[in-house]
């Protein structure tokens, strides 16, 4: 006498099951891989916005430098440098100089095209004697 092995399904819901777990693993890694490159692109813009207001501040250095009165600043100038493909930069910039000689304080701004900000203080002590007039950064505020 034979005995027949009973099919309850439990081979197919086992199939099922397996299937379920990987897709939910899948998914699971597509998500953080979505989530990391989201992440690297707001370094990549964060690190554009700090490079156009270092460009602004660098700016404002080399007017003071020509001359040590320059109190003008800038407003929205804007920035676009196109290196080697793909590399292009564009933004603009504000800066604002205060201060009585001969220590000023130089704030930038930049903003990219994607709206990242970043901003920079610099409070320095300009030389008597020039053009060009030496500058001495005494103190660089990043982001605060």
């Amino acid at each position: 006498m034979k005995i027949k092995p009973k099919n309850n399904g439990s081979v197919f819901l086992m199939t099922v099951f397996v299937i379920a777990l990987l897709t939910v693993l899948t998914m699971g890694m597509l998500q953080m891989n979505t989530e990391e490159i989201q992440l690297m692109r707001n370094q990549i813009y964060a690190s554009q916005a700090l490079a156009i207001t270092e460009a602004g501040l660098n700016d404002a250095f080399a007017e003071i430098r020509a001359d040590s009165s320059w109190m003008d600043g800038f407003v929205d100038k804007t920035f676009s440098f196109a290196g080697p493909a793909p590399i292009t930069l564009s933004g603009k910039y504000t800066v604002t100089v205060s201060g009585i000689l001969p220590t000023l304080t130089i704030e930038s701004t930049g903003t990219t095209g994607q709206g990242f900000v970043a901003r920079v203080a610099a409070e320095v002590t300009v030389a008597s004697s020039g053009p060009p007039y030496v500058i001495r950064i005494d103190r660089l505020r990043i982001n605060e």
